[in-house]
Order: structure tokens, then sequence, then C-alpha cells
């Protein structure tokens, strides 16, 4: 029913709309501008992420911000605290918007380069669905960056995302990992995501995770290949954006986003890179903070369980997407859960068994991967002929 409500909304208003904004995209700049996509859930730390993104920039009159910002303005409550139905009344979430704006970067806000799109945190629909929502405020910017809303920076770290990018021998680079913690000195030479696994808790249907980055190199050169798109910290040229589009039929999804965008991205004709040095921190641990699965269970009381259960139905769309056979068209009882699925899949510059088998090492029948993903481990091209010719900058 809950599903259902929303595929009825989207296929009336939200996919013609969506295809609409697609067609008349705003012009890409060449003036090194960049646009960063910040979506916030109901974070303390975000006038701190947006404030410390401007003080360290490198040039903060190039940089832009799209906020996606879900809040509780009134009757809210807090995260779970000690166990299960604990909560607690809380006072409205700050405005990180109108905080940020009343400060010292106001000017930013002022002038258009700080906008912000404002949603009920009853309203949510998930991390991955706000970020379908955050790209729209993208206006022209040569560059898109991805972060979280609770981050840390070092001096110039804009500046020198943008050099590590350009520095990728790659015609479509895209830059990314998960970022070390926030306690970070910003003293390292970059980390890589590189073993995936297959998730066999009840409530991740074998989708796919990927395990912690680590500081794999010893020697800081060019940045290196990777296999995996992080949400956390993605930098890339905004042309992405009409290449491989974010999907605006994945609500409620938690996991199964990075692994989807790894793999478009991909096939797409676009490469990954792990940065050669650390830049931003990322907080990793925020207990007794609202979750908009907690906030899910409040709106929809009478659906016992009922996020997981609609994650794990609308997992099936990603999983379709990845070559999952479980999920194949004919093997989907939800039909509407395919809905346009075919402007929102794998690009069509590479072959998506490549991708898996060769980059990845994954196996999608018999649920295995490879484990240690050796090329990855070394910094080296994939196991792919087409990179042959750039084996030797990495030796």
């Amino acid at each position: 029913e809950i599903w259902n409500g929303f595929y009825e909304l989207a296929e009336r208003e939200l996919y013609p709309w969506d295809r609409q904004y697609l067609k008349r995209l705003p012009k890409r700049r060449e003036d090194g501008s960049i646009f960063l996509a910040v979506a916030s859930y109901r974070d303390e730390n975000c006038v701190r992420t947006l404030e410390g993104a401007y003080e360290k920039s490198g040039d903060p009159t190039k940089l832009n911000v799209g906020l996606t910002q879900q809040n509780c303005e009134k009757d809210c409550i807090s995260g779970v605290l000690a166990g299960p139905k604990t909560f607690e009344k809380v006072d409205p979430d700050e405005d990180c918007y109108a905080v940020f704006c009343a400060g010292k970067w106001g000017d930013a806000c002022d002038d258009g380069r700080v906008r912000v799109l404002k949603i009920n945190e009853t309203e949510s629909l998930g991390p991955y669905f706000a970020r379908f929502l955050g790209s729209k405020l993208w206006d022209g910017e040569e560059y898109y960056m991805q972060i979280d809303s609770h981050m840390t920076f070092a001096d110039n770290w804009d500046v020198k995302s943008i050099e590590m990018l350009r520095e990728a021998p790659s015609e479509k680079p895209a830059l990314t990992t998960y970022p070390p913690p926030e306690t970070s000195k910003f003293r390292g030479i970059g980390t890589r995501i590189c073993d995936p696994f297959f998730a066999n808790s009840d409530i991740e249907k074998h989708i796919i995770r990927l395990s912690s980055s680590a500081p794999y190199d010893k020697v800081k050169k060019k940045p290196r290949f990777a296999p995996f798109v992080a949400a956390g910290y993605f930098v890339v040229h905004s042309g992405f954006l009409a290449e491989v589009p974010f999907d605006p039929m994945l609500p409620w999804i938690f996991m199964g986003e990075e692994i989807s965008m790894s793999a478009r991205l991909w096939t797409a004709g676009y490469d990954l890179f792990s940065p050669n040095a650390d830049v931003i921190g990322h907080m990793y641990v925020r207990r007794h903070k609202p979750k908009f699965w907690e906030t899910f269970q409040r709106v929809f009381p009478r659906a016992i369980g009922g996020h997981n259960a609609l994650q794990l139905m609308v997992l099936d769309r990603v999983k379709h997407t990845l070559g999952y056979p479980e999920s194949a068209r004919h093997m989907i009882k939800e039909q509407s859960l395919l809905y346009k699925v075919e402007h929102y899949g794998m690009g069509k510059q590479r072959k998506l068994e490549d991708y898996l088998g060769k980059v990845a090492g994954l196996d999608m029948v018999a649920k295995q991967n490879q484990n240690p993903l050796k090329w990855c481990h070394k910094g080296v091209p994939p196991p792919l002929e087409e990179f042959d010719h750039l084996r030797s900058l990495y030796e």
C-alpha cells in the first residue's frame, strides 16, 4: 500500500517532471566552479560542515552548495536512546540554512551560491532520494561534489580535490573514497575501497556491501584506479548528471546506492579513482541521533517492520539493474518496481559483466566475491586490455 501510493504519484508527477528536467539541464560552465551537494537529516553538525567547507576552501567564490535539509520543526522526537522504543521529546532541529546564512558567509546565500530544499522529516524518503532531489539544485557548475552533512576539511580541500581529479589518467574520471574519521590530521596519501561482500542479513537481501577504505599505498603517485563509488565523498565533472542521472524511483533506500552508482558510472565510460591525499574527514559514529527509518515507523505505525520490508522490496530495482538472477523481470512480483528502469540503468560504453567479473570481482549467481581484490590493493589499473597502456604509470 505504501509503495503503491509512492508509485502512483511518481508515475503521474515525478517521472514526467524528471524527464523534462533532464531535457532542459542548465548549460555547464567551464569556469572551475564547484557544486557541493549536501544531504542533511536532522543533523546538528550541518552548520559546522558548511562553515568548514567555506573556511577551508581554496577559492570560496567558486564554491556553491545545494543543501537538502530534512528537519523536524515541531513535536520532535529523539533517536533511539538506550533500546527499542526509548525516545524522548526534543526541541525542533536547528535550521542549518538559516543559521549558516546569518553568519560570516551570508553573502554566499545572498548571491544564490547556497541553495536549499527544505523537507519535513515526515516526508523524508531516505538518503538516496535526498541526493536525487539535491542534484536538481545544480545550476551549471563545472564540477559536482557529493558529501554528507557531518564532515571536516583540510586546507584547500576543494582545490586539491579538483587537482587530483584532473591528474587522474582518464577522459572521464571520478574521484571517490570513504574519507578518514573527522579526527584526521590530513597527513595521509589517500585511502581506497577495495573489497566488497554480499550482505547475508535478512534485511539486506544479498545486496553488495563495501568494506572500509584503507591506506593501501606507500608511495604517492597519481590517483589510483578504484572499483567503487562512496556516497560520502564523490567528485566528478558535472556532465555525469545527464549521462548517469539519479533514479527517482528509489525511495527508502539506504544500502545499494553505492554499488549501483559504481556500476552505472563505469559502464557509462567513467573511470573511478581513489584520492592520493586526504582532504576531507567524516563523522562515522552518531549514536542516539534520529534516523530516517525511525521516523518512517512513527509515520506508519501500523506497518510493523515496514521500513525493512519496503527497503527489501525497492532493492529489487537495484538488483535487477545489476543482473541478480532472482531479480530478473519475470521473477519480480510487483512489476511497478521496474517502472522506466531502462532510463536509469547501466551505460552503453562498457559491459556490465566486465565490471562485475573483472573490476569488482563479483559473481551474482553464486553470491561470491574475490577477496582480496588484488589489483585494487596494489593500486594498479583493472585487469582489462583497455587499461594496458596505463600500467607503466603505476610501476
